[in-house]
Formats: C-alpha cells, sequence, structure tokens
C-alpha cells in the first residue's frame, strides 16, 4: 500500500466494484486501487469480505462490503443497489469470480460437476455485466474488465476452458454493442498464479487415488509448459494489466483480451 510506484490519483474518486475480493487476485486489486484513490465496493459470498474491507477502510479507503452470490441473478442486482445507494454511480467493474473446480478429464465430469463449473466461472460475470450496464448506459461512461483464463487452451478442466471462452466472447460482443454509449469492454487471461494458500476452499476434491494425483498433476505441468517463461506468474503481474485497462491510461482499448500468462496466448 506505501508502494511509491502507485499512481495516488489513477483512480481518485472513482467508484470501482471488485468481485471475489475476499482473497487471491481480487484481494489484490482492491488493495492496490485503494492505494489510488478508488472507492471501492467489495464483493464475496465469503465472510472474509468483511475482514478484507475493515483493513481498508482503517487505511483510509471509501469502501463497502456486499456479501452476495453472483451465481444467481438477485446477487448481482444486490451488489448494483447496494453501489448506487452508497455512491450513485457505478465507473468500473471488475468481474474476478471464477476458478475451476475438478482437473480430470472430461468424460470423467458428471452433469452436475458441468453445471457447476459454467455457474462458478462464466454466470457471475454474465450477471453482474447485465445488471451494471443500465447504470453505465444512463451515465453515458463506464469500464468493465472481466478475468479470463490462459486455461481456454488447457486440459483435465474443460468445463471451465469453456466457461472462461464464454468470458472472452462476452467481452468481445459487449464491447461492439455498448461502445456507442461510451462504454468500455475488455479482459485479462491470466495464467497460472503464485498466491497465498487459500482461505475459502474452491470446493476441489482432495485426489483420492494415485490416478486423481496424475490428472491434477497433469494439469499443472500442461500449464507451466505452455508458459514460454516456464513459471507461474505472481499477484502483482497478474493484477498490474487489469488496473491498467480500467484505467484511462487504456483508453482507446476495447473488446480487447489480454493474455497474462508468460507468453501462453491461451
Amino acid at each position: 500500500m506505501k508502494d511509491q510506484r502507485f499512481d495516488r490519483s489513477r483512480f481518485q474518486d472513482r467508484v470501482m466494484i471488485i468481485t471475489g475480493a475476499a482473497q487471491g487476485i481480487g484481494q489484490r486489486v482492491a488493495e492496490r486501487a485503494a492505494a489510488e484513490g478508488a472507492r471501492l465496493v467489495l464483493v464475496d459470498r465469503a465472510d472474509d469480505i468483511h475482514e478484507i474491507v475493515a483493513g481498508l477502510s482503517k487505511q483510509g479507503c471509501d469502501v463497502i462490503a456486499v456479501q452476495a452470490d453472483l451465481e444467481k441473478w438477485e446477487g448481482a442486482e444486490q451488489v448494483m443497489q447496494a453501489t448506487l445507494e452508497q455512491f450513485g454511480r457505478i465507473d468500473i467493474l471488475i468481474n474476478n469470480v471464477g476458478g475451476a473446480i475438478n482437473f480430470k478429464p472430461f468424460t470423467e465430469f458428471t452433469e452436475t460437476q458441468i453445471t457447476a463449473e459454467i455457474n462458478r466461472s462464466l454466470m457471475p460475470s454474465l450477471w453482474c455485466c447485465r445488471a451494471a450496464l443500465p447504470t453505465m448506459v444512463a451515465q453515458g461512461s463506464g469500464v468493465i474488465v472481466n478475468v479470463s483464463s490462459a486455461a481456454t487452451r488447457g486440459i483435465h478442466r474443460i468445463p471451465y476452458s469453456s466457461a472462461k471462452g464464454g468470458i472472452n466472447a462476452l467481452t468481445a460482443s459487449l464491447a461492439f454493442e455498448y461502445a456507442e454509449h461510451g462504454i468500455r469492454v475488455v479482459a485479462t487471461a491470466p495464467g497460472g498464479t503464485e498466491a497465498p494458500p487459500r482461505r475459502i476452499s474452491r470446493g476441489t476434491p482432495t485426489p483420492s487415488n494415485e490416478t486423481e494425483k496424475a490428472w491434477f498433476q497433469a494439469h499443472i505441468d500442461q500449464t507451466k509448459q505452455s508458459c514460454l517463461m516456464n513459471r507461474y506468474g505472481t499477484l502483482d503481474e497478474m493484477v498490474a494489466p487489469i488496473l491498467f485497462l480500467a484505467s484511462d491510461e487504456a483508453s482507446y482499448i476495447t473488446g480487447s483480451v489480454l493474455p497474462v500468462a508468460g507468453g501462453d496466448l491461451g
């Protein structure tokens, strides 16, 4: 938060919604956006979001927490209503919710598991875009940054890959449709990311035998092999492109999905 590389006014008085903000990339986006002047609405379905908000508030950030389930339309609607009640506008929406649950060959996935992956990694962004756009259209301005994935070309998480492919299509189509309203829609496609141990589980089952362990390890090996730098990225390496795309520095960029995966284009 005290890093002098931060532009203290880059997001001055901008109202920014960040979903999945209780840990990982979402939390780090919130910390840096707070340091750069944003007014924040931090969203997660976990109780931990209140701890993150309390910490940023003590540092002087104008921030609120909204605990909501974004896999449902009602959750997205709740977020936008709370934002408008508190701040009166929506300048930036960072759609960060998502993450693979199961890691195994596609033919091993059940119907229920496939549905869960789509609900986790596509629907929150779809719902939040739908809920935020009317306000942005009325304002005549706004930025949406979707967090996709380099795993659109990956193994042992095909339903997740499909969901993130949907994020890419959502980004391109919304940018096309809403540019005339002064709204930019962009995305990043992160690769493997080094992060602290998760406080909130994705629900990934622990491998119960050697075959399942091999399936899980295979997706890790493939992620590194597809990366020209042969390593995972850091949280800061993932966050910087998200906030660049959200800022006025990227004012002539829309409809683009920026790979952030050490050379893996996804």
